[in-house]
């Protein structure tokens, strides 16, 4: 079993967070180092590490995740103006977390490349 991470905690409701959605299968919440005006991060409420696992899930399962974000992003009211789903996969790209996430990005003119 992997270690706990901050998701795990937050999902457990052991530290707090800045929640903007949450449903049976995913929760939303404000990144603590935002870049860009709006920056969320939207988890699966089951662990998975890595954005390169989600081959070993069910196609239940992603379609739920992938499903949810755009709910996030709609819920936010980005659909207008744009938004960025960004995922990390590894220390290289800059995963910080073992705990599969996706960045919502939104809120100014994003640029390309991202870095």
């Amino acid at each position: 079993m992997m270690d706990e991470t901050i998701f795990d905690k937050i999902i457990a409701k052991k530290i707090p967070a800045d929640l903007v959605y949450e449903d049976e299968d995913i929760l939303a919440f404000k990144d603590i180092n935002p870049q860009a005006p709006v920056h969320v991060l939207v988890i699966p409420k089951k662990k998975i590490g890595r954005f390169a696992e989600l081959g070993h899930q069910s196609t239940n399962f992603i379609a739920k995740y992938f499903i949810g974000i755009s709910k996030v992003a709609e819920h936010l009211g980005l659909e207008k103006d744009g938004y960025r789903v960004i995922f990390n996969n590894g220390e290289d790209a800059g995963q910080e977390v073992e705990y599969i996430h996706a960045h919502i990005l939104a809120g100014r003119r994003l640029q390309w490349p991202p870095g």
